[in-house]
């Protein structure tokens, strides 16, 4: 819709949607608030794309964050920010976003035709020709793909759009999911969990021992392992997807170094010598969470605090620093919120997002490989991306 609205001011624009209606994806983004973008400085808000985040650069000069708001404003949307610099409609329906973008496709002029999904892109000589619709060829000399992911296939990105780039010559990197919860080993654990929401916690991720991610902020038990925001940022840094050696590691309580956290239990003991430990665990961690640090610590759970030798309140430190699970998968790709992998950038102009193997081919948003966090970053990348081809293939 960016890419369209951004094209239409110099030509005949068309837009092809597969769906009924436009927006589809859209509407379910930020639980059905839409997240449209995140207010942050340009620095802080690129440190929030861990992958390939320097592609964006040019993009993000022609739409930035404070450009699309500007404009989405000024097209009638009024807009609120909320905690984290995430920014909503202020209704807080996704739906008013969508009307908006429909309303500047439709001032603009763009022809939208709907339930008409694109078969093919007919190319001559490296340069594109027009394209394969309801098996009849249409005549277009410049084509912007928006395909989509993979992700939440039922909405129409269902990886669709790169057997298509494949087939025109592009590479397609390898397709995993990205900002999803994640599978662990101690599936009774998790189970007896579920629904337990751990904040102002600490989690690292690790690989064969190296460590790949660490933020604070909350995470969430359920019935097959993890989730929550640093679970799914987590996610994000996912490099061996055989999970041959991959660790979350929770530090329950990140304020306090090791000493400080043995003082804090020697305070607590000492008022609460009688009592079982895992009853006095719960000044630290919730209730339900106390005997599986205990058993992590290698402490029994009928053990008394005033029985606690100085060894095993060293264990329990270290179990409440480094509590660690084993990951052995992710939920399915049609659950993540975003794709990891597409078209190689490698064969895309970042300065005008034109394809170096195409002429005349135009790619943006999430078919290519990059990907951020939660936050807005991530439709943000693709407005901004959406934005430049727009204008670039008005050239």
């Amino acid at each position: 819709m960016m890419a369209a609205y951004a094209a239409s001011s110099g030509g005949n624009v068309t837009l092809f949607e597969k769906n009924e209606k436009l927006g589809k994806k859209l509407f379910l983004t930020g639980k059905g608030r839409c997240n449209i973008t995140n207010a942050r400085g340009r620095d802080d808000f690129f440190s929030n794309i861990p992958n390939n985040p320097k592609f964006l650069f040019s993009a993000f000069s022609r739409l930035s964050n404070d450009d699309l708001i500007a404009l989405l404003n000024r097209s009638g949307l009024e807009t609120a920010v909320e905690r984290g610099q995430r920014v909503f409609p202020a209704s807080g329906k996704s739906s008013d976003v969508i009307r908006t973008l429909e309303a500047m496709l439709r001032n603009s002029g763009v022809t939208v035709r709907l339930n008409t999904p694109v078969e093919d892109i007919i190319l001559e000589d490296g340069a594109v020709r027009g394209l394969m619709v309801k098996g009849r060829t249409e005549a277009f000399d410049k084509v912007i793909f928006a395909s989509g992911g993979a992700s939440y296939p039922t909405t129409g990105s269902d990886g669709s759009g790169y057997d298509l780039m494949k087939k025109a010559g592009h590479t397609v990197t390898d397709i995993h999911p990205s900002l999803i919860p994640l599978v662990c080993r101690e599936k009774e654990m998790a189970r007896d969990l579920s629904g337990l929401s751990l904040r102002n916690v600490e989690v690292s991720f690790y690989e064969r021992g190296k460590l790949l991610y660490r933020d604070r902020g909350e995470m969430l038990f359920t019935h097959f392992g993890l989730s929550g925001p640093l679970i799914l940022s987590a996610s994000a840094h996912i490099r061996d997807y055989g999970f041959n050696d991959s660790v979350i590691s929770i530090d329950m309580k990140p304020a306090l170094d090791e000493e400080q956290l043995n003082q804090r239990l020697l305070r607590d003991f000492s008022e609460e010598q009688n009592i079982l430990l895992r009853n006095a665990l719960v000044r630290l961690v919730p209730r339900n969470l106390a005997p599986y640090i205990m058993k992590y610590a290698g402490i029994p759970e009928s053990r008394v605090v005033n029985s606690i030798s100085r060894e095993e309140r060293k264990n329990l430190v270290r179990a409440l620093k480094d509590f660690r699970l084993k990951i052995t998968d992710t939920r399915p790709l049609a659950e993540a919120i975003v794709t990891r992998g597409g078209v190689s950038l490698n064969e895309i102009d970042p300065r005008t997002m034109e394809s170096r193997i195409v002429k005349g081919l135009y790619l943006a948003g999430e078919v290519l490989d990059i990907d951020a966090y939660t936050g807005g970053y991530n439709l943000q990348i693709a407005f901004s991306t959406g934005y430049l081809a727009g204008i670039s293939a008005l050239n």
